[in-house]
């Protein structure tokens, strides 16, 4: 059941969609479910409601994986190059995008302190960390790696796929040392080979994700590093990836 709903985010004044999944069943009975965060949340579920006209298929996904949970996508902001700034979460004067605000921090602190609170309010969540997870792909994917590291006590798992980490590599690295992160904590990590310049840019990219994934490991968290053989930055090849990061995220015992 997907269910959209308008909200406020109060620090930026802007209005937002918010689009949620809601398992099967789940007006039946009394049960309490996990939460997956994730950004882009017009593009998760169906094609008629994605940018490009092909979603990542995450309402079929969910209606037929074992495990029930409740999905929480925000949409972005599609005005100009606002997207860019809201999931940045650093001010960056000069970048491969020009220059970025970087309001992500902003935006996030809006999620932990308003829309988090009030999901958990409205649904039958299981609030703690354990059971909360948040993902993203592109800029989502680094605001998803950010958020893991920045808010680890509200989410302990992520998914960051095609992630644009390397806008703000030093950032990320001072963030993780700051020693916030809880053993219990786990990170996928992915990107494409149709991504990067050739052979090289597959080995820089490895190389960036590799150092990111070393310095969490330090703090005991655990990280799946994908390189995507032929992959693309696009939500079909994203869709494909979905089994095994939440198997990898949500499978406690492998």
């Amino acid at each position: 059941m997907i269910k959209k709903f308008n909200t406020t985010i109060t620090p930026l004044q802007k209005d937002r969609t918010i689009h949620l999944y809601l398992p099967q069943g789940y007006e039946d009975t009394d049960e309490r479910y996990p939460v997956l965060y994730m950004y882009d949340g017009h593009n998760l579920y169906r094609d008629e409601d994605a940018t490009y006209g092909k979603s990542w298929g995450f309402e079929t996904f969910l209606d037929q994986y074992d495990k029930p949970f409740i999905m929480v996508g925000v949409e972005c902001d599609h005005e100009g190059e606002n997207r860019l700034s809201e999931y940045c979460p650093y001010r960056l004067p000069e970048s491969h995008f020009g220059s970025l605000q970087g309001y992500g921090d902003v935006f996030m602190e809006w999620v932990v302190n308003e829309l988090k609170p009030q999901i958990d309010a409205q649904y039958r969540t299981i609030p703690f960390r354990e059971c909360t997870m948040i993902g993203g792909a592109s800029m989502g994917g680094l605001m998803a790696l950010y958020s893991v590291i920045r808010f680890n006590q509200y989410f302990s798992k992520a998914a960051c796929l095609s992630s644009s980490i390397t806008l703000c590599m030093d950032h990320l690295k001072q963030e993780i040392d700051r020693d916030t992160v809880d053993p219990d904590t786990r990170v996928y990590l992915s990107w494409g080979s149709r991504e990067c310049r050739g052979k090289s840019g597959m080995a820089a990219a490895y190389r960036r994700h590799r150092e990111l994934a070393q310095r969490l490991n330090r703090h005991g968290a655990r990280t799946l590093l994908n390189p995507v053989s032929g992959g693309r930055h696009c939500e079909a090849d994203w869709e494909k990836q979905i089994p095994l990061f939440m198997d990898y995220l949500w499978r406690q015992g492998d």
